[in-house]
């Protein structure tokens, strides 16, 4: 479904250039879930935001379903950010003053559609994570675990074929970041769903059918 090839990524500074990707290459397949842990700083978000389309790569093509999505015109990028990824991040970037409903739908309106209609999904996203009870809910009132899982419904609202997920139970204890990670291998198992996540924590690894991992920006295979 997606491939990097010899991605690499350097930011500069005032006093130096860091080199956060060094021509990492790898195939996802689809219906894979691939976890990719590493320590801080080894390049793991970087790679992820490239795979998404919101940073570009110093170096090296980024292909998905063979198209080069850095090589596209601007309007294909954001049509296949908008429409082929959901991203779910650490900070689950809920609006605060709207519902689990409402913010599950934010990503719907700029496809236009009837709101009836942008509402029952968004129900329907909300039952699929455990939430039917708490879609009129704030995000104020909802636990942390709970305010995860509307930002995963949230990254599945347009139906993308491929979900980004960036440390996503870095702010939950364990008990909870088993239940989220669970979500995640349902969502893959159940649905299809093809998922990329990236952690700090080698033991999420386990949760996926892939993984890899990064150290000082170079990826190696580990299963």
């Amino acid at each position: 479904m997606i491939s990097a090839e010899r991605v690499s990524k350097s930011y500069r500074n005032a006093h130096r250039t860091v080199q956060a990707l060094k021509e990492v290459s790898f195939t996802i397949t689809a219906g894979s879930f691939t976890v990719v842990t590493g320590a801080s700083g080894s390049g793991k978000s970087s790679l992820l935001f490239i795979l998404g389309g919101l940073i570009k790569p110093t170096a090296g093509t980024v292909r998905f379903k063979g198209a080069d999505i850095y090589g596209a015109a601007s309007p294909a990028l954001e049509d296949y950010r908008n429409k082929s990824v959901g991203f779910v991040l650490q900070k689950f970037n809920l609006v605060p003053y709207l519902t689990a409903r409402e913010n599950v739908m934010v990503p719907m309106i700029p496809h236009g559609g009837e709101a009836r209609n942008m509402e029952s999904r968004a129900d329907s996203l909300l039952e699929k994570v455990g939430l039917g009870d708490r879609k009129d809910f704030l995000p104020r009132e909802l636990s942390v675990g709970q305010q995860q899982r509307v930002a995963i419904a949230r990254a599945l609202a347009n139906d993308p074929e491929l979900i980004l997920a960036d440390e996503p139970t870095g702010n939950l204890d364990p008990g909870l970041s088993g239940e989220i990670l669970g979500l995640f291998s349902a969502l893959n198992r159940e649905d299809g769903r093809t998922i990329v996540m990236v952690t700090h924590n080698p033991a999420s690894a386990r949760y996926g059918t892939r993984s890899f991992i990064l150290e000082n920006g170079e990826c190696r295979v580990k299963s």
